[in-house]
């Protein structure tokens, strides 16, 4: 058997952990299996665009941020050799019996068009954001926590020093899970999710009452948050290619409000890629190496439309269906524990 592995999407640290644990497994506990890997996510899938993945290219990977097959947003159903039926062709030409996609929302939705159409798949779940219901945890967003946290800490003082307010932008697309535990670890005096809309008058107010017992106030927000008086987060970079809108720059926005309200010297920071990039934190690594592993069990099974997810410590499989059913956001009851913390 022949399986091609492939990610796709905006990249994540942890996924060269995952591509090493299927690799090894598979070449450990099953006879007769060869890897190879799809460059450049979809596009390699549609191009026919392929490495080898033998051990010796796998050792020592997961370390290591990034993926070594690269990656991109290229829709599988556009273009003179993408759809279905092209794919498969492609598929046979080159010997391919099923294929292993790691990726986020936009990446498992179309494995499941896919699947649909008759292809073998199974999916690995990756984002930083955390935002696929069907499993507890993604890798990468320890990571991103981690990086978010470092940055946060860092703007606390350079804020101090100048008495001023720092707004620090985070990802989590309409989730706000990165910003949450973050704003929580670096102690922010407010922090705001796409889950719970306030008013600029509410995050002034904690701004001020931060201030007024002395401290530089920090504001921690999600690049999806909106105010009360906003229709849909902000955005002005566009559509990707899976026509969802490109986010960021709400901390731009936020900082010159929050000074004319308070009078307080306000600037914004927005981190953006450098929480993706960098190595993988160790519970990153363990994690994606699991799901690797458990991806090549789910092929050999035959489980094809599942995505392998973590439930509490276990390792299981659920169906494409489930897992893109819902985005996981963050409950009330997390938001008000944080919210007592504020200003």
């Amino acid at each position: 058997m022949k399986i091609g592995i492939l990610t796709s999407g905006g990249d994540c640290p942890g996924l060269n952990a995952v591509i090493r644990g299927a690799v090894l497994k598979g070449i450990k506990e099953y006879e007769d299996i060869e890897f190879v890997g799809f460059r450049d996510g979809w596009r390699g899938v549609v191009d026919g665009d392929i490495m080898d993945l033998p051990r010796s290219r796998v050792r020592g990977i997961s370390k290591q941020g990034g993926t070594i097959l690269g990656t991109s947003r290229t829709n599988p159903f556009e273009g003179p050799n993408g759809g279905p039926e092209n794919i498969k062709a492609t598929l046979k030409r080159l010997g391919i019996d099923a294929v292993i996609a790691i990726g986020g929302e936009g990446t498992l939705a179309a494995a499941q068009r896919l699947t649909d159409a008759g292809l073998q798949i199974v999916g690995v779940p990756k984002t930083v954001d955390n935002d696929l219901d069907a499993t507890d945890y993604t890798f990468g967003f320890d990571t991103a926590v981690e990086i978010a946290t470092e940055a946060c800490d860092r703007l606390r003082t350079t804020g101090e020093s100048h008495h001023r307010c720092m707004v620090a932008e985070v990802m989590g697309r309409h989730v706000g899970w990165i910003a949450l535990h973050s704003g929580m670890a670096a102690g922010a005096h407010a922090i705001l999710i796409p889950e719970h809309p306030v008013s600029l008058d509410q995050i002034a107010q904690w701004v001020n009452e931060a201030h007024d017992r002395g401290r530089a106030p920090l504001v921690v927000v999600a690049e999806g948050f909106v105010t009360t008086d906003m229709e849909s987060p902000h955005s002005e970079r566009g559509l990707d290619s899976f026509g969802r809108p490109r986010l960021g720059g709400i901390g731009e926005l936020l900082a010159p409000e929050i000074e004319a309200r308070t009078g307080i010297e306000t600037r914004a920071t927005v981190l953006g890629h450098i929480q993706r990039g960098g190595v993988p934190t160790a519970y990153d690594r363990v994690l994606a190496t699991r799901l690797g592993m458990a991806a090549v069990d789910s092929v050999v099974d035959g489980l094809w439309g599942t995505m392998v997810s973590l439930h509490g410590t276990d390792i299981v499989h659920v169906g494409f269906e489930k897992a893109l059913g819902n985005l996981k956001t963050v409950p009330e009851s997390r938001y008000d524990e944080a919210a007592i913390l504020f200003g």
